[in-house]
This record gives structure tokens, sequence and C-alpha cells, in this order.
């Protein structure tokens, strides 16, 4: 089961809400459970480098099923994930990617910001997990 539109939108009505509540201007995206992307939405004055990285973050959250930051700590020198960030086309291995979880918590998708901080970043992406 995928993430549906309404729901994506949904993560990322949440997702800016907690943004505009920080006074941050962020790129927020949401892909399926297959990685593809569903929604974005590029806050006015966001960084335009930033877009891209959102997705990344979505991708490589839903790739690996964890948040990106915990990829990010198993990628660092001599842990088992070293130089992971090199696969796939380019992941991003810190923090503002999150799996996205129906109900039953199977995973239907994820979320990925930037414009700020990667403590930001997460912290406006947790914002969007909890739209569902």
């Amino acid at each position: 089961m995928d993430i549906t539109l309404k729901e994506a939108e949904k993560v990322i009505e949440n997702a800016k809400k907690k943004a505009v509540e920080m006074g941050l201007k962020m790129n927020i995206s949401v892909v399926d459970g297959g990685a593809n992307p569903v929604a974005f939405a590029r806050m006015d004055g966001a960084w335009l480098g930033s877009a891209d990285i959102a997705l990344k973050k979505a991708k490589t959250a839903r790739y690996f099923d964890m948040p990106t930051g915990e990829i990010g700590k198993l990628s660092q020198p001599g842990e088992s994930l070293y130089n992971i960030e090199h696969s796939n086309g380019g992941l991003i291995t810190f923090p503002g990617g999150i799996p996205l979880k129906n109900n039953d918590g199977a995973i239907i998708g994820a979320i990925g910001v930037s414009g700020s901080t990667v403590d930001n970043d997460h912290t406006v992406a947790k914002a969007g997990v909890e739209a569902l």
C-alpha cells in the first residue's frame, strides 16, 4: 500500500505549519512506497539547492526504511555502511528524511525536508510524519 496524494498533501501541510512556526523556509518532498515523488512544496524563499536534497532525503529514508540521520551514523568511517551515500545515484545521510507508516505500521512512503540546519529539517519532517 502506498501513501495517497491526499495523505501526502496532509503531511506537507503539517510540515509547512511547523516550518512557519519556527520561522523557516523549507523544501518538503513526499515519496510513495516505491520512492517515487508524490507531492512537493517549496516554501517562498526556500533555497533552490535544497529541493533536490529534500527529495534525496525522502528517497534515502524509503530505500532503507529508517531515518536518514540513522543511516548517517552507520556511514561514518569504520562503520558498516561507510560510503553508502555514493550508491543509488546519491543518497543523503544526514537528518531530515523519515519513513511514513500507516496505522498498521507498514511503510507507505517517506518525507524529506531541507532548508535549514539538519536538526530543524528533522523537526519539520517529524511534524509531517505526525500528520498520519
